[in-house]
């Protein structure tokens, strides 16, 4: 698949700050790819976010989304319509009394004809599995809930890319499950590109490939199995293993090997049958 975003010598910096946050990135996003970007808090992975839509300009380099720089003043809205965000915290992008508002408001502000809008209300709020919901506040929802609403705000839009900055860092482990479970679903249906901002590692197995980003820097790039042969590396950098990377590093060090390296707990208790049945 040809390349949707494409990072060439990127850097920037804060005013306050005296070193660079970003330092010379360069990365490629083919078009359907699921991308993880992972790294600690201060890495420069939400600045580089920001970068990818426009919201601040490089210091030195290019960012080219889906062939708009974004250097070119002209270009920016046309690449905020390919690239939609969602944030931490879903609360700050709520904006209307209900869902069924809160998903419209975006598509009021692109100027969608009534008719298509409430198409694309319905068809989001169902990928979404938040139908039954459009009635209700927004506030009074779960955490999983209200990004699902989110969600479906951003693919009611119809983007290239959706961004997710650290999306599922406030929410519990099923309100996790759920919002990972739709962005698959968007990923393999619609095809839509899925970058991952995140430093939850257990979050980033499921992705097709991983950028691991240090003081400004790539360090390492490539599919999760690959990435995770590096699990000390990954330790250094302050960034917490997966559950099932650490326990066949346990199980391997007191001997026993397993025929291959599970990312997942799934994986792992596939991985510990086989490894029964051969004793």
């Amino acid at each position: 698949m040809p390349n949707i975003i494409d990072v060439s010598d990127l850097s920037y910096r804060y005013q306050e700050a005296g070193s660079r946050v970003l330092d010379h990135v360069t990365l490629s996003v083919k078009q359907g790819e699921w991308l993880a970007i992972i790294g600690h808090n201060g890495s420069g992975k939400s600045t580089l976010a920001k970068c990818l839509n426009g919201l601040i300009q490089p210091e030195q380099g290019n960012v080219v989304v889906s062939g708009y720089n974004t250097k070119d003043e002209s270009a920016i809205w046309k690449i905020r319509r390919r690239v939609g965000m969602v944030f931490q915290n879903p609360d700050n992008q709520f904006v209307g009394a209900t869902v069924r508002d809160d998903v419209a408001f975006g598509m009021e502000n692109h100027g969608v004809a009534r008719e298509e809008m409430l198409q694309r209300l319905d068809e989001a709020l169902k990928l979404v599995k938040m139908e039954a919901y459009a009635d209700q506040e927004p506030h009074r929802l779960s955490g999983g809930q209200k990004q699902r609403v989110a969600l479906a705000g951003i693919v009611a839009l119809q983007p290239l890319i959706v961004i997710l900055d650290e999306a599922t860092s406030m929410l519990d482990p099923e309100g996790r499950r759920d919002v990972l479970e739709t962005m698959k679903l968007l990923n393999k249906q619609r095809g839509l590109t899925v970058l991952s901002i995140t430093h939850d590692l257990d979050e980033a197995v499921h992705a097709d490939r991983l950028i691991v980003m240090n003081e400004g820097k790539v360090i390492r790039q490539g599919t999760p199995a690959e990435i995770f042969q590096h699990a000390e590396l990954l330790e250094e950098i302050g960034l917490d293993l997966p559950f099932a990377v650490k326990m066949e590093r346990l199980l391997r060090q007191r001997g026993l090997e397993m025929t291959e390296r599970p990312l997942t707990q799934e994986g792992l208790v596939n991985a510990l049958w086989t490894l029964r049945s051969t004793m």
